[in-house]
């Protein structure tokens, strides 16, 4: 990778549907050149794939909680078998190895406070979790 990948990193982040042609001003390459670029990055696995961020509440969503989720595992739970099970679970969207205190930082939807009990619930039941602290989202800055 060399300054211009990581330029075309910086900008496919921001938004990953540019132009090639865009993305090519941009960086100071032809439309072309920024194509094979992108191709390449994405062969090596540098760019892991393109998402789409929804507005749950635009889009219709019911479930109204957005929820991190710091957790600790028990002892005779190995990371994999926490990640095959949580992974499963109805409204996990994304689950993060992490240093520090906890084991993992969880991301979940759930429609309503009952419902993230549930969660919970089966996290320390089904997951291997021995404790858990949770946090809900009040709003998100874009």
């Amino acid at each position: 990778m060399d300054r211009l990948d990581s330029e075309i990193l910086g900008v496919l982040q921001r938004d990953a549907r540019i132009s090639y042609r865009d993305l090519g001003v941009r960086v100071g390459l032809s439309a072309n050149a920024a194509a094979d670029r992108v191709r390449r990055l994405r062969r090596e696995g540098v760019i892991r794939g393109f998402t789409t961020l929804v507005d749950p509440a635009a889009a219709g969503s019911r479930e109204g909680l957005v929820v991190f989720i710091d957790v600790t595992l028990r002892l005779d739970t190995t990371n994999e078998e926490f990640e095959a099970v949580v992974l499963r679970l109805p409204g996990i969207t994304e689950v993060v190895h992490v240093t520090g205190a906890h084991d993992y930082l969880v991301r979940a939807r759930a429609a309503d406070p009952a419902a993230l009990d549930t969660l919970l619930r089966r996290l320390k039941r089904e997951a291997g979790v021995a404790q858990s602290s949770t946090r809900i989202a009040l709003r998100a800055a874009r």
